[in-house]
């Protein structure tokens, strides 16, 4: 409930303030008094797309304040909570703008964007008028308009979409995976044959790389290794030294010892000889093998680089690679179960999207007789029992809201052709419809303030006083804002404010007054007589009001 509105230099309002009640509140005032930039500034404070220039001349900006009770599980707290805003039993909404056209916002005194204070506004408040594109008159609206009135919830409906939707979406993926492979299929299957009939290894390329650079190593250093191994041999070296032992020792013992140092030491060389020999011979079987197998090893060496510039990959990543184009090649062989599969997938969502989309369409038919004889209640009472109110419920493309198309259309005679409301109806007559038409779909606990631009235009004497009851009826346990040129209605308003100008030093400012008793009787005499306000007005005003005359 709007609980309060301060508005600081906004067009011809330098400040005011007011605190508004529940039940039915009217504002009243002369013609060009001010009555329409009340509410251009609460639409301002709620984010409402309005008029361009609203600073007040001469003023370095205007400012807009209004606050509202949240009661517990008010929509307004799911709004905050998913904003990342503080909540709690008030809310807060200030917004300012700046002479050069900036504007600032702020929710619970935390800065907040445009569209948050437009989320806010779809749960805080409706305004309802003949030029009001936001609320009954808007069309795509009215599904949701008859789905509340017969309080419905689409939800099981949205749950069947979407498990259909995920089920279409994972049936087109694997379809167009099938046909990319299948456009693949021939390369699928020569590439995994040769892969297999090669087999390539991780880190075989570098293994067989390094075994290739050691035998063509060995093929360049062999015959070197195996002169030398004959020259220490029988042939070279231990044949020489052995010559040369012999003739030592045969001598020794005419050399009285000189030659004892000698034979020591040869036979210490023969030692290192016997090493050095080995170490040659377990050279040469090292660099011993079968040119053959250098053959082989190179020409498999050559196969896997080929293979991998071939397929624009590593050597090393060759058996990945093979892994996954076997994948590929085994989902093109089992695509088309998979696709059968899905399309049972599909086939069960759609008939359980039907199921229930079928279900919520009865639930839409039946509540449309029932909304459709409500309004005939309603219209007869505010003298157009000759009109006639539809709600169409048509086929729609099937969608997360079901598979129904919803239209209020009215014929204002019988036998004239139906239409949108906002198309068929005169100034007064929409008023009228709009007006059942909330009556009829209001539900109590709501929480929303609705206010009610001039809704009476056009209709006076007995209509004017229906609509008023109305108005007050619908403002039972709830809040309803009018603004009225109606006598009648201005009456039945439980608490009355009066819009009006004044003028001080050439400027013009626009204020509002709360009226008591006596200043609400002769309010409504100036609207029932106009500018001099006669005795006879103030009686009938009186009578309007059942208010006795004072003594």
């Amino acid at each position: 409930m709007l609980r309060g509105l301060e508005i600081r230099d906004m067009l011809i309002i330098d400040r005011l303030e007011l605190a508004f009640q529940p039940g039915l509140n009217v504002l009243t005032g002369e013609t060009g008094a001010g009555k329409s930039i009340l509410l251009d500034a609460l639409g301002f404070v709620l984010g409402w797309r309005g008029r361009a220039e609203l600073v007040r001349s001469g003023a370095a900006q205007g400012e807009v304040v209004a606050w509202f009770d949240l009661p517990p599980g008010h929509a307004a707290r799911g709004v905050l909570q998913e904003a990342g805003l503080p909540e709690g039993d008030e809310l807060i909404l200030r917004r300012v703008n700046t002479s050069d056209g900036r504007k600032t916002a702020w929710v619970n005194d935390r800065r907040a964007s445009g569209d948050v204070l437009r989320a806010l506004s779809e749960v805080l408040v409706e305004l309802h008028g003949q030029h009001d594109d936001r609320g009954l008159l808007n069309p795509r609206a009215h599904r949701q308009m008859l789905d509340l009135f017969a309080g419905v919830d689409a939800a099981a409906v949205r749950s069947a979409w979407g498990r259909l939707g995920a089920a279409r979406k994972r049936l087109a993926e694997a379809e167009a995976a099938l046909a990319a492979v299948r456009d693949e299929e021939d390369f699928l299957r020569h590439a995994v044959q040769e892969l297999d009939r090669l087999d390539p290894q991780a880190g075989e390329e570098a293994v067989l790389d390094s075994r290739r650079r050691s035998m063509q190593a060995a093929e360049r250093i062999r015959d070197d290794v195996a002169r030398a191994h004959a020259a220490l041999g029988l042939d070279g070296a231990e044949a020489l030294m052995g010559d040369a032992l012999r003739w030592m020792e045969g001598a020794a013992d005419r050399a009285e010892g000189a030659l004892e140092g000698a034979i020591a030491a040869l036979n210490r060389a023969f030692i290192e000889l016997g090493e050095a020999q080995q170490g040659v011979e377990t050279c040469l079987e090292a660099l011993d093998f079968d040119p053959r197998e250098l053959e082989d090893l190179e020409e498999r060496l050559f196969a896997i680089r080929a293979l991998a510039r071939k397929h624009s990959v590593l050597p090393d990543d060759l058996a990945g690679f093979a892994a996954t184009l076997r994948d590929r090649l085994a989902a093109l062989d089992g695509g088309e179960r998979r696709i059968g599969e899905l399309r049972a997938e599909v086939g069960a969502a759609e008939a359980a999207y039907a199921s229930e989309a079928t279900a919520l369409s009865q639930l839409r038919h039946a509540a449309a007789a029932r909304l459709d004889a409500a309004m005939a209640a309603e219209l007869a009472p505010l003298k157009m029992e000759r009109a006639v109110f539809t709600t169409q419920v048509t086929g729609a493309e099937p969608g997360p809201d079901g598979q129904d198309a919803v239209a209020f259309v009215v014929a204002t005679n019988p036998g004239a052709p139906a239409g949108p409301l906002n198309r068929i109806a005169s100034g007064g007559e929409l008023s009228r419809f709009l007006l059942a038409l909330k009556v009829s779909l209001s539900r109590e606990g709501q929480g929303v303030t609705m206010i009610f631009d001039e809704i009476d235009r056009g209709v006076g004497g007995a209509t004017a006083d229906a609509v008023g009851r109305r108005l007050r009826a619908l403002a039972q346990g709830a809040q309803v804002l009018v603004v009225t040129h109606s006598p009648q209605v201005a009456a039945l308003g439980q608490h009355h404010w009066r819009v009006e100008k004044r003028v001080e030093q050439g400027t013009t400012f626009s204020t509002v007054v709360p009226l008591g008793v006596e200043e609400r009787v002769d309010e409504i005499a100036r609207m029932i007589s106009g500018d001099v306000i006669t005795d006879a007005a103030r009686d009938a005003a009186r009578a309007l009001l059942d208010t006795p005359a004072p003594a």
